[in-house]
């Protein structure tokens, strides 16, 4: 169920590839061609936002399910989900203010049916057809491969931002 029109964008890999590295240097490329950025980040960790002791982790332990925590800098959202069996990308990116924002990327959710840019490095010794699927739009690797989407260097985040920008202005 797509909830939001802001256009999703997976930047997906193995583990160790270097997606959170890439975006790191690819986001501010993106802000400077003047793209408004949101990032949707997969973990298969138990993630704590906050910290124990803070008056908002002890509130949100005693039983709130939701629990909002604002400064003048920035607000965000817990919501407690113990009962969820999986996530639901639509809704979660349906969760972002469409109106401050150009596109959602999405580090992780390898199976989803979003367009996305697979990140390569042979010597992290994971097969690059694990993550080839009808929704790969590029691959980005430090190395030439064999494939009939666009390539990328995963070591140019220049071009990898345009890349992105491009695909964005495609997808409008």
């Amino acid at each position: 169920m797509k909830q939001n029109t802001l256009p999703l964008l997976g930047i997906t890999a193995y583990s160790g590839t270097g997606k959170t590295t890439l975006l790191k240097k690819v986001i501010p490329l993106l802000r400077q061609r003047n793209v408004r950025v949101g990032l949707i980040k997969h973990t298969h960790h138990d993630m704590e936002v906050d910290k124990p002791g803070k008056d908002s982790f002890e509130l949100r332990k005693a039983g709130a399910d939701q629990t909002l925590v604002a400064s003048e800098k920035r607000w965000a959202l817990m919501t407690e989900t113990p009962e969820a069996k999986e996530m639901d990308l639509y809704y979660l990116a349906s969760r972002f203010d469409p109106a401050s924002l150009d596109l959602i990327l999405v580090e992780g959710f390898k199976h989803e049916t979003i367009d996305k840019i697979a990140l390569f490095r042979s010597e992290v010794g994971k097969p690059l057809n694990g993550l080839i699927d009808n929704y790969v739009v590029a691959v980005a690797s430090n190395e030439i491969i064999d494939t009939q989407v666009p390539q990328l260097d995963i070591n140019n985040p220049e071009q990898v931002a345009d890349y992105i920008v491009s695909w964005w202005q495609k997808s409008q």
